[in-house]
């Protein structure tokens, strides 16, 4: 039956949690996901690339780590995981740490988070995260934009069949 395939171990089947982002719908450029495997195949991470740039880089990163996910341990002023990835995507392979992080509270429809914004050695950079109540991770970095409180206004869950791999 040569129209079956096997699945790899390593590639995961998609998240089993929702991923909070800006519909791909709602964005005027180009858009890239990505999916981090664990060695049982799991999903342990999600993040969305949104491309402004007119293919020559990102503007954003949204990740999306549940709790367990080795990407959220990180060492004494070392960047998030997505600021790592904007700034592959860029090019830029200059040292980048966090140098300090400041708690500010910011509506999402109806509900009062606490954002973290972390302040990076390379200050083209914008970086949120926040823990939503089901223990996931939400990191926001962008290049050369600041996040606004208008972004998270923008955020909503994508369903996960959009992350599914056949």
């Amino acid at each position: 039956m040569s129209f079956l395939r096997r699945r790899s171990a390593a590639t995961p089947t998609g998240p089993d949690f929702d991923v909070l982002a800006m519909d791909p719908g709602d964005w005027p450029g180009d858009l890239g996901a990505g999916l981090l495997p664990a060695p049982d195949g799991s999903c342990q991470g999600v993040f969305l690339r949104y491309d402004l740039f007119g293919g020559r880089g990102p503007a954003m990163i949204i990740g999306n780590l549940p709790e367990g996910s080795p990407a959220r341990e990180l060492g004494e002023g070392q960047v998030p995981f997505e600021v790592a990835q904007l700034l592959v995507a860029l090019g830029n392979d200059e040292p980048v740490q966090v140098l300090e992080t400041e708690d500010i509270p910011v509506m999402h429809e109806d509900n009062l988070l606490i954002v973290r914004r972390l302040k990076c050695s390379e200050g083209r950079i914008s970086c949120t995260q926040f823990d939503r109540s089901d223990g996931v991770l939400v990191t926001i970095a962008s290049w050369d934009r600041p996040i606004t409180d208008e972004l998270y206004q923008l955020l909503k869950p994508l369903p996960a069949e959009m992350f599914q791999q056949v």
